[in-house]
């Protein structure tokens, strides 16, 4: 496959399902120590990464979650932030700024710090309460880092009886790497027909729901916008219809991912409606990927870890379409700001 080393992708996503064990068994002595409610922080797209999680204790677990900006939360402060908070803050490189600051800002207010890096020796590694390091880059980091936010999800609702079958669920998302470089090889061929759509408009409407959501927000900010200097235009699919339906015209593009979970009607909503205003419409459908072994209340779960193995291979090929690799940048850690 193009710019793709496949023994590093299986062996950085091994080593994110190979996590489990140590998150379960931090979760339950989090636990035990006291801990009452649960922060997703973060900065940028690591931050979005930890979404799916986040929405899979919101609406199935009673324990208190809460997600907020790191950059706020230190000047803000939370009532719900304390010494029986477990702050989780995902960085990859484990040095961005915010989300050091935020470490600093939630161990002044007593909380237990849960760090996901792929650098152990660095301020997010080194000063966490408890930090997992999973060495990744940015072609792998997405699928790791949805995988480890994902199990300390289902471990905490598994210590609270809330997650039926968590040992076989942990079994099936270990069936994942094998799975997912498989489905990267099935999706090559259309993934140059798609990186040339894309490559061909200035601007693009990105949509999903659910657990798609999150990746159509990180995949149009972090590697269109950030990476490729493309501007794009995420929307949530229940939001198309207040406002950004009027910019649908014959020529826009617009991208719609769409998942296994309940809230797959919200994006086919979108995708009726703009079908009959424009021309250019691309689909990527989690539910097309064959997944041997994965079950469908799983496959509903990690929709978001599917489609972005998907969209790497897009990627790939739009660095060299348009000769502009993803690591270029003008300004992000280039100069002050």
């Amino acid at each position: 496959m193009l710019n793709f080393d496949e023994d590093r992708f299986i062996r950085i996503q091994s080593g994110a399902v190979g996590l489990a064990d140590r998150i379960h068994e931090t979760v339950g002595t989090c636990l035990d120590e006291g801990v009452e409610n649960l922060f997703f922080l973060g900065t940028g797209g690591a931050a979005i990464l930890m979404e799916p999680a986040f929405q899979v204790l919101l609406r199935k677990s009673t324990f208190p979650v809460f997600r907020d900006m790191s950059a706020e939360v230190v000047r803000s402060g939370s009532v719900h932030l304390g010494p029986k908070s477990l702050v989780v803050i995902p960085s990859l490189s484990g040095t961005t700024a915010e989300s050091v600051e935020s470490l600093v800002f939630s161990k002044r207010q007593g909380a237990s710090v849960l760090s996901f890096v792929g650098h152990g020796e660095t301020p997010l590694g080194q000063e966490a309460d408890h930090a997992f390091v999973n060495f990744a880059e940015d072609d792998t980091s997405c699928e790791s880092f949805y995988l480890q936010a994902l199990l300390l999800a289902l471990s905490l609702m598994s210590h609270r009886g809330e997650c039926s079958g968590y040992q076989d669920i942990v079994s099936e998302l270990g069936l994942l790497p094998e799975l997912l470089l498989k489905a990267k090889m099935t999706f090559q061929p259309q993934a140059l027909p798609l990186a040339e759509a894309i490559q061909d408009s200035t601007y693009h409407i990105i949509s999903g729901a659910g657990a798609t959501w999150p990746e159509a927000f990180y995949y149009g900010m972090c590697i269109l916008e950030e990476m490729q200097w493309i501007r794009t235009r995420p929307v949530h699919a229940s939001d198309f219809f207040h406002g950004t339906l009027e910019l649908v015209e014959p020529g826009v593009s617009t991208v719609l991912l769409k998942g296994e979970d309940e809230f797959r009607p919200l994006v086919e909503r979108v995708d009726r409606f703009v079908h009959r205003y424009t021309d250019r419409v691309a689909v990527l459908d989690a539910a097309e990927v064959d997944l041997p072994g994965v079950s469908e209340a799983v496959r509903a779960m990690i929709s978001p870890i599917v489609l972005a193995t998907l969209l790497e291979r897009v990627s790939a090929h739009l660095e060299v379409l348009r000769d502009h690799p993803l690591s270029t940048r003008r300004y992000y850690k280039r100069v002050e700001y």
